[in-house]
């Protein structure tokens, strides 16, 4: 990967993903320049005895206790004194007592973009970092060093200072890290990539431990992952649109001109793109058969008996139509699998408003993230060029600690993690339901034998998952702690909220891989009924087609003659008609799909084909097939 410059000012998420997955950093020079004036600027206000927070003074409750000429503890007897001034033993100390985070560790990604968080921030120039520490901290992210931080720590305020004491740490020389592949003391690590260990200056352990870092990095992540799952729900909404042959109208321009959400639009304009070329959808009521189970004489030719079920209508009697007539005039007294309506259910019909609405959380922390990855978030803040009386003018206390800007976007997100989740699974729900799924087998299998389950536990991990992440989705950043104290006495959360959504993240793209993987079964049955009709149609008269048609009156008997000149009108209709066909994107990613999942004719083992769908989702490879068809 290219290198990455930063310059504390035009860091984008996307050079931040690269540098999570393996991009090393460059120091931009007017960037450092900044930086070495405050390091300057601090170590002469030192000099001048100023009391300032966190560099003459201790940290948080201890913020009252200024710094004295040496450690008292000298004094005692036999005592070995470190060498180090209490300047330097307070930075030290900061970050040796704050690493204490436990859990599991991070994921590298994870810890690399934090550390790219930090050393951008840094450049800033406001927080009194030397040059040469901020440049051994980019030297261990270009070595490929990353410091073991356990994920649980945080309260978001001030900053992620445990994990971050977790990944300062190591550039002392302490905790551990994994090097090549190797979990190491971080001594050794730094050995092994050619560092060595760093003595923290004025302010620098306070520079490095309190920011927004853990819970920017897995924001940033999050939300880029969560990107490509927002055009992959758009993708398997508009399968099982095509699987179910559902009604276009609800996603039409002008209809979302008049509510224009700008996620809501984009969803709409997303499904007309990929249902396009469809003749599947708007699909005239009477052309679709319903199914019927597989029976022995269910088909007249040795091509047809090959065919995994039977279909069949239901015929309308003309006593039936009373105050329907102008309805029977566009379409034929036949029902099969769509029901006479012009509306499909809210899963699918609102599918613009549910996705839509997730789209606008996402933008919303979108927005939030790029403010936050170059913002200066430590404390106190260095302003050297600033004229001023009196120090406390120049080094300001504040709160740009506080991660509740980041915890609240993605408190927003983690509440439409599960809410794309949820429609997804009542799509699914519908397609395996006889009494919804508009006409297709119970759990999308024959079962004429009744032995067979088809996709019917599929639904249930799903809804499954869906009840886990609804359990998740409670905004950790409404339940604050006080720490130090009550020296910080209202604090974020953000990064539980960060970790949260990250993991989320994972489970949502499971709930869509089978919303998918059912969808692939459901389309299949459906396509291949409905032409099954057209093939009968092109070959049988109105006798033969009459046969798949309940209700009619029997041969000999009175009003048989309507019915069949009836019957002939619909195989006419559907022996005129082309082949019928998804829209280009989802047959794309059906046959990608089916390129590693062939079609359930029988009940077989499924939990290698959820894993390979899952994996093939997670990839991407079904979103790049559908998208390679629209390019």
């Amino acid at each position: 990967m290219k290198p990455i410059l930063l310059d504390g000012q035009s860091l984008t998420r996307e050079q931040l993903v690269e540098i999570a997955y393996g991009a090393s950093v460059g120091l931009d020079a007017d960037a450092l320049k900044r930086v070495a004036r405050a390091a300057d600027f601090l170590a002469e206000q030192v000099r001048r005895e100023e009391p300032i927070y966190g560099v003459s003074t201790g940290f948080g409750s201890n913020a009252d206790k200024l710094l004295g000429a040496h450690p008292l503890r000298d004094e005692l007897p036999g005592n070995v004194p470190s060498g180090r001034s209490l300047h330097e033993e307070l930075q030290r100390n900061l970050i040796v007592t704050h690493a204490v985070c436990v859990g599991e560790p991070m994921a590298p990604e994870i810890v690399r973009a934090m550390l790219g968080i930090r050393i951008n921030t840094l450049l800033r120039g406001h927080s009194g970092i030397r040059v040469q520490t901020l440049q051994a901290l980019a030297s261990l992210l270009n070595a490929g060093v990353v410091p073991v931080v356990p994920e649980l720590g945080s309260v978001g305020a001030s900053g992620d200072l445990a994990p971050l004491s977790h990944l300062a740490i190591v550039l002392l020389g302490g905790g551990e890290a994994f090097f090549d592949g190797e979990r190491l003391p971080g001594a050794e690590a730094l050995q092994r990539a050619g560092l060595v260990p760093v003595e923290l200056s004025y302010k620098e352990g306070l520079a490095l431990n309190n920011g927004t870092a853990q819970m920017l990095a897995m924001g940033v992540l999050a939300v880029h992952r969560l990107e490509k799952l927002l055009d992959t729900a758009d993708l398997a909404a508009a399968m099982t649109i095509d699987a179910f042959a559902g009604r276009l109208g609800a996603f039409a321009e002008e209809v979302h001109a008049l509510r224009p959400h700008p996620g809501q639009v984009r969803a709409a304009s997303q499904l007309r793109r990929l249902l396009s070329g469809s003749t599947l959808a708007d699909i005239p009521y009477h052309l679709v058969p319903k199914f019927r189970p597989w029976l022995p004489h269910s088909w007249d030719t040795d091509a047809a008996r090959e065919l995994r079920f039977d279909i069949g209508w239901d015929w309308v009697p003309s006593d039936q139509r009373h105050g329907r007539e102008k309805f029977y005039l566009r379409f034929k007294p036949f029902r099969g699998g769509k029901k006479h309506q012009p509306q499909d259910s809210y899963s699918l019909r609102c599918i613009p408003q549910v996705h839509g609405a997730v789209r606008d959380a996402v933008e919303q922390a979108k927005r939030v993230l790029e403010i936050e990855l170059n913002s200066v978030t430590d404390n106190p803040l260095v302003f050297p060029d600033k004229q001023a009386e009196h120090v406390e003018e120049q080094v300001i206390s504040a709160g740009h600690f506080h991660g509740m800007p980041l915890a609240l976007a993605m408190s927003y997100v983690k509440a439409a993690i599960p809410t794309l989740a949820s429609i997804s699974e009542r799509r699914l729900n519908k397609l395996v339901d006889p009494a919804t799924n508009d006409g297709l087998p119970a759990f999308l299998i024959g079962n004429e034998d009744g032995t067979e389950s088809g996709h019917m536990i599929v639904q249930y991990t799903a809804a499954a998952i869906v009840n886990d992440l609804a359990s998740r989705a409670h905004p950790a950043s409404v339940f604050s702690v006080p720490t130090s104290a009550n020296a910080e006495d209202h604090v974020s959360m953000g990064a539980n909220e960060a970790r949260h959504v990250l993991a989320m993240v994972r489970d949502l793209s499971r709930v869509l891989a089978l919303e998918l993987y059912t969808a692939a079964q459901a389309l299949d049955l459906r396509r291949d009924m409905i032409n099954a009709a057209r093939d009968l149609s092109d070959r049988a008269d109105a006798e033969q087609l009459a046969a798949k048609v309940q209700g009619g009156p029997l041969p000999g008997t009175p009003g048989r003659e309507g019915f069949l000149a009836e019957v002939e009108a619909l195989r006419a209709e559907l022996a005129a008609s082309d082949e019928f066909h998804p829209g280009a994107a989802v047959a794309a990613a059906h046959a990608a799909i089916r390129a590693h999942i062939p079609f359930l004719a029988r009940d077989r083992a499924l939990d290698g084909e959820v894993a390979a769908i899952c994996r093939l989702v997670e990839s991407g490879e079904v979103l790049a097939a559908a998208r390679g068809a629209l390019s």
